[in-house]
C-alpha cells in the first residue's frame, strides 16, 4: 500500500502496486470522492487489508461514506469490501447483479445494502451525477466504468491500465513509449479476447467513450491521464490488430525435465545415510 494522493478535485487515489516479473509494476488504484455524498470506487487489494481501511478513514469518516461503486468483482477491486461495509453503516454497494452473484460465492452480500445497475444508468448523488458505462477492454463480464459529470472524469476500471517501469502518480511523469507500450501489454494480457473481436463492434465502444470526451481518465491500473483521452482511445483502437500477448514459459521441455531430475537426485543424496 502506497500513500494516497490527490487525483482530481476532492478525489484521492488509494494506490498500491503489483510487480510484474520482467516487465515492471502494475498500479492498483481505488478512489474516494469527498463529495456531498461521499463515493468510494473499488476497495483495494486483499494483501492491503487493514492498511487500506486505515488510509481510507484518514480521508473520510466511515459514518459519512454513502456509496461504494465496485467496477467488477476481481479480488484486487474488493479486497476490503466486507470491512468497509461493516464500518460504514450508511454506505450502499453499487454494482451490477453479476458482480453481486459472483461475490456471493464466498460472501453473502446483504441485499438491503446493494443497488444494482447496468450500463447506461445515471444516478443523482447529492451534488453530482454519475453515469455507468461499459469500458472498451476488461477481463470480467461484470465490469462497469463510472463517469462523474461534475469532475468530467471517467473511472475506467481495468481499461487504459498500463505496466510501468516504476510507479508514477501522473502520466506526465512517464515517457510516451513506456506508457503506451505498457498499455498495449496490459490490455492484451488482461483482455486476450481483444485479439478475436470484430473491429467495427470494438470501434463503437471506443466511439461511445469519445462522445463522453472525459477530460480525465482514472484507471484502476494506470496513473492520472488528464487531457489524453484522444491518444488513449487511439491506442486502444489499435489493440485488436496486435499479436496476442503470452507470458514467458519454459519452452525447453527436456531442459526442464533434466533440471527436475537433478533436483530429485540431489534430494536423494542428502537423504542417503
Amino acid at each position: 500500500m502506497l500513500k494516497p494522493y490527490l487525483a482530481a478535485p476532492d478525489t484521492y487515489a488509494l494506490p498500491s502496486a503489483l510487480p510484474i516479473v520482467g516487465a515492471g509494476v502494475l498500479p492498483v488504484h481505488a478512489y474516494v470522492i469527498r463529495a456531498e455524498e461521499p463515493v468510494l470506487i473499488d476497495a483495494g487489494l486483499p494483501i492491503d487489508k487493514g492498511a487500506f481501511e486505515a488510509e481510507l478513514w484518514n480521508l473520510i469518516d466511515p459514518a459519512d461514506l454513502r456509496w461504494i461503486f465496485v467496477t467488477h468483482d476481481d479480488r484486487d477491486h474488493i479486497g476490503s469490501l466486507t470491512e468497509i461495509l461493516a464500518a460504514a453503516p450508511k454506505a450502499t454497494l453499487v454494482t451490477n447483479q453479476l458482480s453481486v452473484d459472483r461475490i456471493a460465492e464466498y460472501w453473502n452480500v446483504p441485499a438491503h445494502r446493494v443497488r444494482t445497475v447496468n450500463t447506461g444508468r445515471s444516478l443523482d448523488l447529492g451534488d453530482r451525477r454519475i453515469t455507468v458505462v461499459r469500458p472498451p477492454a476488461y477481463d470480467s463480464p461484470s465490469t462497469l466504468a463510472v463517469y462523474d459529470h461534475k469532475l468530467d472524469t471517467l473511472f475506467s476500471a481495468d481499461s487504459f491500465g498500463t505496466v510501468l517501469p516504476e510507479f508514477a502518480e501522473s502520466a506526465q511523469d512517464v515517457s510516451e513509449s513506456d506508457y503506451f507500450d505498457g498499455l498495449a501489454l496490459f490490455t492484451r494480457a488482461n483482455a486476450p479476447w481483444t485479439a478475436l473481436v470484430d473491429q467495427n463492434k470494438f470501434d463503437r465502444v471506443i466511439d461511445d467513450i469519445r462522445k463522453l470526451n472525459p477530460g480525465r481518465i482514472l484507471s484502476s491500473h494506470g496513473p492520472i491521464a488528464a487531457g489524453r483521452t484522444d491518444a488513449l482511445l487511439t491506442a486502444m483502437r489499435s489493440i485488436p490488430s496486435m499479436t496476442p500477448w503470452l507470458p514467458p514459459e519454459d519452452v525447453e521441455v527436456e531442459a526442464v525435465l533434466e533440471r527436475h531430475e537433478a533436483e530429485l537426485a540431489a534430494l536423494r543424496d542428502v537423504a542417503a545415510p
